[in-house]
């Protein structure tokens, strides 16, 4: 059986259309912010990593998201973008269509809640008015676009006989996909793979559409939820890089694709995700939101391919497929370790980022160089991880506030000074304070040199290598106003990598200060 799609053309049964809202859902959970160049960087690393569609952002939530979901459909040529809206917000369907109308494919993806918990409770309306809702988003959304989805909220805890009604609407007003999210990771995969066989058995013109799936993992289900529905009959697949996203999360590409390519006899469909593209575009989203994944995370985490038991070890040794059921270099992983050193010119160092999968602009490159080269001097010994640290660093775009020099005069017998510059909307400031600690002093100066009245919520330093030399990685989280955003720094000097880290969260925390969220719809 094929499908006829306004975006895709004429779509296989076995095609899986890989939907990717890590710019969206994702970074609107707490923490996760991200400025324009920070999305505009995602935007373009997810089209090179064969990404369907891009859920682009929620063009009326504020200004800023308005902003980068035009800008992402300006920049992008091969991947759709799309841009959410309520169905029952006629501004919100506008905003979208403005927004996405440089893209050369666009959609427009519209929602609405239809289970009896929310349409009693958070909408307060009818299900006759939500169903005339349903209609007139989908028909406003098709005067922007003939690339429309419709969402039913809470798709999952929704009565089947009003699903199917609410799908039956949707497609008739011009909906082209129709999406079943399991809002609040509540289902399990035999529920969503049955959700998927009624309506497709029962809905009128269901042959006609591609019906997709979003699952959360509010109970580790995600993945296997999401598998549960293509085996239903569901053709898209929404997901987020390294599972970011509201509350415990979505559902996570790089699990999903390499379920389908490792299981290909069971999983038996195909997608356009070039894989061993996967582990760069989880640490580019980690360095950016600086949510780094846990060691154990399938696929991109650092234990995904390392042995320590004797028994798994010996087993590796003699052939790799006694333990492993992917090979690393599959998703991204090299084996390669030992790299530069100080005496190593720039030649080298730009062919080393590229090895690892950077694509910078000169003036990042050379920024980067000069922290090596720093670096270098002080480490014996300078590691792959130690390099994309600093550049992660020095990739990450410090729209107002850049950190300069830290000076610190510590010891046990006085109390912490530190003298700490900042370049400031590109103006330089100096303030020198005391504390009880150098971490303390270093945090009052930021303080003094740039006021705010955000809190510190969060303080952790791990080690980006071995050693008592290796980089210290710092967190940062802020709170202001129940907004709580995330920094990360790196550098040899742990107060100094504090300090990064605090400066890159205030920098998030200024693009947080604009964004607005829309208020639930209501009768």
């Amino acid at each position: 059986m094929t499908i006829d799609h306004p975006s895709f053309g004429r779509i296989a049964d076995d095609r899986v259309i890989l939907f990717d809202t890590t710019l969206r859902d994702g970074e609107q959970s707490p923490g996760f912010s991200m400025n324009l160049d920070e999305k505009l960087r995602m935007a373009r690393a997810l089209e090179a990593l064969g990404v369907d569609v891009i859920e682009a952002g929620f063009p009326v939530a504020s200004p800023g998201d308005f902003e980068s979901v035009r800008r992402i459909a300006e920049t992008l040529s091969e991947t759709v973008v799309c841009g959410l809206a309520r169905s029952g917000g006629k501004r919100d369907i506008e905003a979208a269509g403005e927004a996405i109308a440089p893209a050369k494919r666009r959609r427009i993806h519209n929602f609405i809640s239809t289970s009896p918990l929310h349409m009693k409770y958070k909408l307060r309306m009818e299900p006759e008015t939500v169903l005339e809702l349903i209609a007139s988003g989908n028909r406003a959304a098709r005067n922007f676009t003939d690339d429309v989805e419709w969402s039913a909220e809470d798709g999952s805890r929704t009565e089947p006989d009003f699903l199917c009604r609410c799908v039956e609407v949707a497609i008739r007003n011009g909906a082209t996909t129709i999406n079943i999210p399991d809002t609040v990771g509540y289902s399990t995969p035999d529920e969503m793979r049955a959700i998927f066989r009624m309506l497709r058995e029962r809905v009128p013109g269901a042959e006609k559409v591609i019906f997709s799936t979003h699952n959360h993992n509010d109970l580790g289900l995600a993945v296997a939820n999401t598998l549960g529905s293509l085996e239903g009959g569901a053709r898209q697949i929404e997901c987020t890089i390294n599972g970011i996203g509201e509350r415990a999360g979505n559902a996570a590409l790089e699990e999903i694709v390499m379920a389908i390519r490792t299981r290909h006899d069971k999983y038996a469909y195909s997608e356009r995700i070039d894989t061993p593209k996967l582990l760069g575009v989880s640490r580019m989203l980690a360095n950016i939101t600086s949510f780094d994944v846990q060691p154990n995370k399938a696929i991109v985490g650092r234990n995904a391919f390392a042995h320590e038991s004797g028994i798994h070890q010996d087993g590796i040794l003699k052939n790799a497929q006694t333990y492993e059921i992917m090979t690393p270099e599959s998703v991204g992983w090299t084996k390669s370790s030992l790299v530069l050193g100080k005496h190593s010119g720039r030649a080298a160092f730009r062919d080393k980022l590229s090895a690892l999968g950077y694509k910078l602009e000169d003036d990042v490159v050379q920024q980067a160089f000069e922290r090596f080269k720093v670096l270098a001097d002080q480490k014996k010994t300078v590691f792959d991880d130690d390099i994309r640290a600093l550049v992660d660093d020095e990739t990450r775009d410090h729209d107002r506030i850049r950190f300069v020099s830290l000076d610190l005069i510590a010891g046990s017998k006085r109390p912490a000074q530190a003298t700490l510059e900042l370049k400031v909307d590109g103006d330089i400031r100096v303030a020198t304070v005391d504390g009880n600690g150098p971490v303390d002093a270093a945090f009052r100066a930021i303080q003094k040199a740039f006021p705010h009245e955000a809190t510190l919520a969060l303080f952790t330093v791990g080690a980006v290598t071995e050693g008592t030399d290796a980089q210290a990685r710092t967190t940062v989280r802020l709170e202001e106003d129940g907004k709580l955003v995330d920094g990360q720094g790196a550098d040899a000097d742990t107060v100094v990598s504090a300090v990064r880290a605090y400066v890159h969260a205030l920098n998030k925390l200024l693009v947080k200060r604009v964004r607005t969220e829309p208020e639930a719809l209501s009768a």
